[in-house]
């Protein structure tokens, strides 16, 4: 499973999930469910949310054994 911290990265960014929507390419839906763990990202949209944070893929994105 993966894990990730994007409602983290944007509370600290104070930005909505629309805003990141709109930046990485996608509906606002599709972070909405990122952050809920019901969507896995492909390593193109991980790659652009990182980026808009100024952070490593690693930092918001981490792989778990559930």
């Amino acid at each position: 499973m993966i894990r990730n911290r994007i409602k983290e990265f944007r509370a600290k960014n104070d930005m909505k999930q629309e805003e990141l929507a709109k930046l990485v390419g996608v509906r606002r839906e599709t972070i909405g469910n990122l952050e809920k763990g019901r969507y896995n990202p492909s390593l193109v949209l991980a790659w652009k949310i990182a980026k808009v944070f100024h952070v490593s893929i690693e930092e918001i994105f981490t792989i778990t054994d559930d």
